[in-house]
């Protein structure tokens, strides 16, 4: 995957972008401002550290996805402390302290004091290179236990009579899942899932499995995670519940320190927000709930993994929905008073099951539990984004960005939110921006395709699709656009769409394309009971990305309509005004 990757500083009112320390993400159990927003052309990735870890999620959901620099980096001296301390994104404290515990090949000056140091980047990389051997026969060891763990999953949701229902009829009816502008391939076998991972242990990814880096990085969210849990008690002890469901269940569990640097490892790795980052954490927090299976905190990792993944890889929906259910259900028995299991738990209830009371109560409960919480407040916002509760989205994600500034997924989400709010103009420059400073993060590019298709901007829109397909490596999606270009040159905006048609039909034959997508070409082609008949495809046949029809601008002509109003009060959302 090439060097260590470097985020850049998206400034506020500058056309500045200059390269930062590596992107630190949202808290575990995460935490945005007011209707009043200033006209800001967008906000902030500051090098300040960060304590709290961003999610992503749904349609404005969660994506920390890093671009990689595949250029080789040529070998430099570093003459300063200052410097060594940059190459790392850290302070010089740190790389001190590294140099006494860790090794790290640092030279002197002879005759010069201690205090004048050198140091060259190929021997620095070399050094971060040492872990990747030992991680990979740790991965190696635990194979086994990790297939294990995943089949209790599989077993405990098999178990839930309503949720495998819903499993039985999507497997059935071969749909496939995606938000605005992605889709998951339905065909796929669990077999084929476990080799995707088959070059995740590459040098300098593996490489931050250094447990000094590792610890920076996510320690603060785990003392919140310990600090809240004193106040969440006395809250339910004085109500008697938290959000409706009785008072929470606290454990004083100490985990196994080695389960829990497997732990703080698999968040360094969900905080990445790749296909490989991803799997990567489901290893390490299977690792750790192997090793003491009472670790709640691990559960809500692979929880949290689960519904990324549905997400950020090909991963089908009926496969990586279950799972997180069943890891967020594990959690809360061990210890209900973890917001993150309960944010976790929310977004399967609104993505998955389409109960949208019970994703409202488990967010509420979530903030209740931790109010700085990134997460909740993240994935509360992009819920509220698929209810048209504008304000109340932008509020939330809003909350999320002060809590964690340095997030580029709550930013990508709060440009979504921008737009849908009315405010075209802040979101196309907020995207942009991190367009430039992350080109290989999928969540802008996805986002700025749905910009561009509300202003009529085809050529961009066609752009932005062809670079999210491509990062996804999704050829299908890639064939849809190639035959929308080729339609666009014929014959303009119509041209593209009937291409595109045509295309996505001859998918959907094979079981690779999703009768949502269809109804959106449709009715961008004015066909509307086309795309009526689609939509209640997709309703029958359960496809997850029913529940952004309210606010798909591509479904904005069939709101007038009787059915589509009928099948948006059956998925559960609030009927149009």
């Amino acid at each position: 995957m090439g060097p260590t990757r470097l985020t850049r500083k998206v400034c506020v009112n500058s056309n500045e972008i200059a390269p930062d320390r590596p992107r630190q993400h949202a808290q575990w159990g995460d935490a945005k401002e007011g209707p009043q927003h200033a006209p800001e052309s967008g906000v902030s990735l500051t090098g300040a550290p960060s304590g709290a870890n961003s999610s992503r999620r749904q349609f404005g959901t969660n994506r920390d996805m890093g671009s990689t620099d595949s250029s080789p980096r040529a070998n430099r001296r570093l003459d300063t402390w200052k410097e060594i301390g940059a190459f790392f994104g850290r302070d010089e404290r740190t790389v001190k302290r590294w140099e006494t515990t860790r090794g790290l090949p640092v030279h002197r000056v002879p005759g010069a004091g201690r205090a004048n140091v050198y140091a060259y980047t190929d021997e620095l990389a070399e050094w971060l290179s040492g872990a990747k051997i030992s991680a990979e026969n740790d991965a190696e060891a635990n194979s086994d236990a990790m297939n294990r763990v995943a089949a209790d999953l599989e077993g405990e949701t098999s178990a839930e009579t309503s949720v495998q229902t819903r499993v039985d009829a999507n497997e059935s009816a071969g749909f496939v899942d995606r938000r605005l502008g992605e889709r998951r391939s339905a065909d796929r076998t669990l077999a084929g899932r476990r080799n995707w991972t088959a070059g995740r242990y590459v040098a300098f990814v593996a490489a931050v499995l250094v447990a000094a880096l590792v610890t920076v990085t996510v320690v603060r969210r785990v003392r919140s995670d310990r600090a809240v849990r004193p106040n969440a008690m006395s809250a339910t002890s004085a109500t008697g519940s938290t959000g409706g469901t009785g008072a929470a269940v606290v454990r004083d569990h100490t985990p196994d320190p080695e389960a829990e640097q497997l732990y703080l490892k698999g968040i360094y790795y969900w905080q990445k927000r790749t296909p490989e980052s991803l799997n990567q954490a489901v290893d390490y927090f299977t690792q750790a709930v192997v090793r003491d299976p009472q670790y709640a905190e691990a559960y809500v990792g692979l929880a949290d993994c689960y519904n990324l993944l549905r997400e950020y890889s090909r991963m089908p929906p009926n496969e990586a929905y279950p799972r997180a259910e069943a890891a967020a259900k594990r959690a809360i028995a061990l210890d209900d008073s973890l917001s993150g299991a309960h944010s976790a738990l929310g977004f399967v209830d609104f993505y998955w099951l389409w109960d949208v009371a019970g994703a409202q109560r488990e967010f509420v409960r979530a903030l209740t539990l931790d109010p700085n919480s990134v997460n909740a407040h993240h994935w509360y916002s992009t819920y509220l984004l698929h209810l048209g509760r504008y304000v109340e989205s932008l509020e939330e994600i809003e909350r999320a960005q002060k809590l964690d500034p340095n997030s580029t997924s709550i930013l990508a989400d709060k440009g979504l939110v921008l737009f849908h709010s009315g405010q075209t103009q802040q979101a196309a420059v907020l995207l942009k921006q991190l367009v430039a400073a992350e080109p290989d993060f999928l969540s802008p590019h996805n986002y700025l395709a749905t910009v561009h298709l509300g202003q009529g901007e085809y050529p961009q829109y066609l752009a932005e699709r062809r670079k999210a397909a491509a990062l996804l490596h999704d050829q299908a999606r890639l064939d849809i656009v190639t035959a929308g270009e080729k339609g666009l040159a014929r014959g303009g905006a119509q041209g593209m769409w009937r291409a595109m048609l045509k295309e996505q039909q001859r998918l959907r034959a094979d079981g690779k394309e999703s009768a949502y997508n269809l109804a959106r070409t449709c009715a961008l082609l004015g066909r509307k009971q086309a795309a009526l008949d689609y939509l209640r495809t997709a309703y029958q046949q359960h496809e997850t990305e029913l529940v952004s029809m309210r606010v798909d601008e591509a479904l904005l002509s069939l709101h007038d309509e009787p059915r589509f109003r009928e099948i948006l009060t059956q998925v559960g959302l609030p009927p149009l005004r």
